[in-house]
């Protein structure tokens, strides 16, 4: 065995040991994994080699940084379900995390071809775009950009959705039953305004989210919502919950 480990690479010797400290949460303080310097002094190794352990490991879904703060165990605590109809906020919410958002666009538009198709619509018909962004213990996780459809919901341009919960809105206010989302889910790149809402380098790999959320409305289900997110993957994990 020591011959073997002679032979690897130091800095994969220190990614498995930064491993074993996870497994047994061995100088594990707050879910921080020690600085890059007590890393160092620990393993008597070079900066170099330490860092390229932790960006192996951040890579490989076990570690996430926060930029003047540390470096971060990826816990399953912050998981998200695929096929939860949970909003964003009650997500953040049962994460144990404090949730807030920030409104970036707010307006009334013509909706165009492909909102006309994803929520029934007819050429003319006016939506509500709303832009925020959502964050958790004051870190970006999710940009969404929603539409709502105004003829099915007159007036909501009137709500303040930097403070209110469309969903809130639209089933205590409009009475409508939210029974389903269909969702597509894709790996793109983090570039222009998504990167930048999610204080991302431009081109770090995101998770994109294409949903319609369908409700029932005089006693009809119709698309009431579509929308599209954009989640951070250093700090998110997401899994399906599927039952038997």
């Amino acid at each position: 065995m020591d011959k073997i480990a002679a032979m690897m690479p130091k800095y994969y010797i220190v990614k498995n040991k930064i491993i074993n400290m996870i497994n047994t949460e061995e100088n594990i303080e707050n879910g921080m994994i020690p600085s890059e310097r007590e890393l160092m002094s620990l393993f008597n190794v070079s900066r170099i080699t330490v860092k390229r352990a932790i960006d192996e490991l951040v890579n490989e879904g076990y570690l996430y940084r926060i930029q003047g703060k540390g470096t971060y165990i990826k816990s399953d605590e912050g998981n998200h379900d695929l096929v939860s109809l949970m909003s964003c906020t009650e997500d953040i919410i049962r994460m144990g995390m404090i949730p807030s958002k920030k409104l970036i666009h707010h307006l009334v538009e013509e909706a165009d071809v492909t909102r006309i198709r994803r929520l029934q619509l007819s050429k003319g018909d006016k939506v509500l775009m709303l832009q925020r962004v959502y964050y958790a213990d004051n870190e970006p996780l999710n940009y969404t950009t929603t539409y709502l459809p105004i003829k099915v919901f007159p007036g909501i341009e009137e709500y303040d959705f930097s403070k209110e919960s469309i969903y809130d809105i639209v089933e205590n206010k409009y009475g409508v039953q939210i029974t389903k989302t269909q969702r597509t889910l894709e790996a793109v790149l983090a570039i222009d305004e998504a990167a930048d809402y999610l204080e991302l380098e431009q081109k770090k790999p995101v998770m994109l989210f294409r949903a319609v959320t369908m409700g029932i409305v005089n006693g009809k289900e119709i698309p009431i919502e579509t929308f599209k997110s954009f989640y951070r993957t250093d700090r998110f994990k997401f899994y399906i919950s599927q039952l038997k």
